[in-house]
C-alpha cells in the first residue's frame, strides 16, 4: 500500500497578520522585556486613553487627573516630576530607583488616573489602550528636548511660540515632586541652548 502523506499544520516561522493585533487606531507598546534602570536616569512616559474615553484636558476629568497626581506621585523610590495632559494621552517624566519600582509606580499611578477618569466622566471599564510607553532619557540635552517637549507639547503641535500649557506641570501649583536626579536637577540646565522657560520649570 502507498503511505499518504499527512498535512501537518505547522506553527513556525513568520505568517501574515502574526503576533499581537491593535486595539485601536495606534500599534499597541511592545510588550518585550523593559530595560534595567541605574537609580540615575530619568524616564519619560507616556499614557494613551481609548477612543470612547472623553477628553482629558476637560476641567472636571483633569481636575481628578491632578488629584490621581497628587495621591500617587510619589511611592517607595518613584517620583513624578513633571507632566502633561492632552486631549487622549498623557506625557509623564518620572524617576525611580529601579525597574521594579518604575513598574509598580506606573502600575499604582495609572491604576488611581483611570479611576479618576471613569469618575469624572462617570463611565467605568478600561481607560488606557495598553500599558505605558517608556523611553530612559540618558543625556543631559536629552533630557532638556523632553522637558521642553512635555511642558510646551500643546505650543509644539499648535504652531504657538512659548505657550506653557496650564494642563501640564508649568503650571503654578502643579502636583508634582521635586527631581532629585543630577540630570533632572542640573545636568539639563548645562545643556546648551536652554530656552528662557526654563526659570518657570517647577523643580
Amino acid at each position: 500500500m502507498k503511505q499518504m502523506a499527512l498535512d501537518l499544520r505547522t506553527w513556525g516561522g513568520k505568517r501574515k497578520d502574526a503576533g499581537r493585533q491593535p486595539k485601536g487606531r495606534v500599534a499597541l507598546v511592545s510588550h518585550d522585556v523593559r530595560p534595567e534602570l541605574d537609580g540615575r536616569t530619568p524616564v519619560h512616559v507616556v499614557l494613551r486613553v481609548l477612543d470612547d474615553v472623553p477628553s482629558l484636558r476637560t476641567r472636571p476629568v483633569f481636575e481628578e487627573i491632578c488629584a490621581a497626581f497628587k495621591a500617587g506621585g510619589e511611592r517607595n523610590g518613584f517620583r513624578l516630576t513633571h507632566y502633561s495632559v492632552q486631549g487622549n494621552h498623557l506625557h509623564l517624566i518620572v524617576e525611580a530607583a529601579d525597574k521594579k519600582t518604575l513598574s509598580r509606580g506606573m502600575q499604582g499611578l495609572a491604576i488611581r488616573i483611570a479611576r479618576a477618569v471613569n469618575r469624572a466622566a462617570i463611565r467605568r471599564g478600561r481607560v488606557f489602550v495598553d500599558h505605558y510607553f517608556a523611553h530612559q532619557l540618558k543625556a543631559p540635552t536629552e533630557v532638556r528636548h523632553a522637558i521642553r517637549y512635555v511642558l510646551q507639547n500643546r505650543a509644539i503641535h499648535t504652531g504657538v511660540p512659548d505657550f506653557l500649557d496650564r494642563f501640564s506641570s508649568a503650571a503654578e501649583g502643579a502636583p508634582v515632586r521635586p527631581a532629585t536626579f543630577w540630570l533632572l536637577t542640573i545636568g539639563w540646565r548645562r545643556a546648551r541652548g536652554v530656552p528662557r522657560w526654563d526659570r518657570r520649570v517647577p523643580l
